[in-house]
Formats: C-alpha cells, structure tokens, sequence
C-alpha cells in the first residue's frame, strides 16, 4: 500500500503547478510483475521461477525486509494503467534480472469465467477469478548487466522488449541492465521531447 496518489495527474497536487504544465509523463515498470501483500495477482509464480525472480531481482522491502510476490510480466495491467495514467514513454527496469531463464511470459489476455478479456475488471471478486493467457518468448541465457547500448542487447532480449513495447501502446523510453544508474540505455530522452 502506497500513501501517494499514482495517477500522473496528481503530481501537480501541492507543487504550485497545475497539470497542464506536465508535458511528457513517464511511467516505470520491471520486465517482470511485483506485488506486496494481500490481493489479487493474475501472474504471480508460486515456484522456482518466481523464487528466481525475487532473489535475483533483490524483491524485498527496503524497510520491511517483507518478500514482494513475484510472477510474469502482466502486459494487461500495464496497458490499462498507461491508459488511465495518460503514460508517454516506459522505463522497462531489472531487464537482466531475465537473463537466466529458458523462456520468459508475457500476459496478454485474462480468461475470465471462460470468456476472454483484454482488460483487468473492476470487481475484486472477478480479479481473483482470472487467469492470465500468455505469449511466451525464447530467453537469451546470456548476461545483459551493464549493457548500455539498445544494439549490444540480445536478439531475444530485443524481441521481448518490442514486444512488450508493442503490446503497452507506449514507447519503452529507457531500460535497466543493471541496479547501477549508470547502466542504462536511453532510447528516448524523455527531456528533448
């Protein structure tokens, strides 16, 4: 649970600006799902997967210690959010956290009450009825921490993320090899636009 408000427009909220002086907004999302606590989570991995992905990816709270719940990259969610949320670009982070595994997941439907849907309904009681339906993609198996150029990325690390891109509607502006600033490649610099 967040105490801030995680609609873009609520930005301008306290700071003397209002919400047309936002030009460009800028959402950030894992190459992969997280969650904490309690609720709903279509994707979420109960297995070795998802223990990979945590341990990997360092999914722990910073405070709380409290382990986030892990699971495959929820394409449905995202677009939706960037809908709601008016997101330009992405900033795709912990990339390289993927680069172990054979094949990699991305949600692309819900089968819900075995109707197909393409958007997370409203009602928590159907939220826990889902289940996601996935494109699945070839992983890389080859270390992509510290990578700072678009080109020197893997094939198959490079198709997953147009994919990813094609999927959200929205342009994957930067993304994250590594936990280290420094490693990553700008493809859109959200401040020239």
């Amino acid at each position: 649970m967040t105490s801030s408000n995680t609609v873009a427009s609520s930005a301008a909220t306290g700071t003397g600006c209002g919400p047309n002086s936002i030009n460009y907004v800028l959402g950030i999302t894992k190459a992969y799902t997280t969650r904490v606590g309690e609720g709903p989570f279509p994707t979420e991995l109960k297995d070795k997967i998802g223990d990979l992905l945590g341990t990997r990816g360092k999914e722990f709270g910073t405070v709380t210690s409290r382990k986030r719940r892990c699971g495959w990259f929820d394409g449905v969610l995202v677009r939706q959010t960037i809908k709601v949320s008016g997101i330009d670009g992405i900033a795709l982070t912990k990339l390289d956290v993927l680069d172990e595994l054979d094949e990699i997941k991305m949600c692309i439907q819900y089968d819900l009450n075995g109707k197909v849907i393409d958007y997370l309904p409203a009602a928590v009681e159907d939220q826990v009825k889902i289940k996601p339906i996935y494109k699945t993609f070839p992983g890389w198996k080859v270390p992509t921490n510290g990578i700072k150029n678009l080109d020197n990325l893997p094939e198959n690390a490079k198709n997953y993320i147009f994919a990813i891109e094609d999927f959200i509607e929205a342009k994957i502006s930067s993304i994250s090899t590594s936990p280290e600033r420094e490693d990553t490649i700008l493809v859109e610099n959200p401040f020239e636009i």
